[in-house]
This record gives structure tokens, C-alpha cells and sequence, in this order.
């Protein structure tokens, strides 16, 4: 089994770990309730999207 000659240093982790951060996610403002939801998704608040209600609001 082949075996690494050195212990791998922190700056090198680290470079192979840069990508993997994680990132918030993207949110936009509803245009008809102005409630802050994930893009391409209906309301929760308002249920609608795309300008026409798709659901009805919870209450």
C-alpha cells in the first residue's frame, strides 16, 4: 500500500479545502407581498409567483 513520504501542512489543507465553504442562500423580495423568499419558488406568505397566485396563504 503506498504511503504518503510527508504529513500534508495546513496551507496545503487549506488550499484543497477552499472551495468547499458554504454559502448563504440567494433571496429576492416578493414583488407582490414584498416578503423576502428563495427565487423560482411561490410565496409562502402570499402564495403567489410570477404575479398570478398559484396556492392559497396558510391563514
Amino acid at each position: 500500500m503506498p504511503c504518503p513520504k510527508k504529513k500534508t501542512s495546513r496551507m496545503n489543507r487549506g488550499f484543497r479545502r477552499a472551495h468547499n465553504a458554504l454559502t448563504r442562500p440567494t433571496v429576492v423580495h416578493c414583488a407582490n407581498c414584498n416578503a423576502i423568499t428563495r427565487p423560482h419558488r411561490v410565496c409562502p406568505t402570499c402564495g403567489y409567483y410570477k404575479g398570478r397566485e398559484i396556492v392559497l396563504p396558510k391563514s
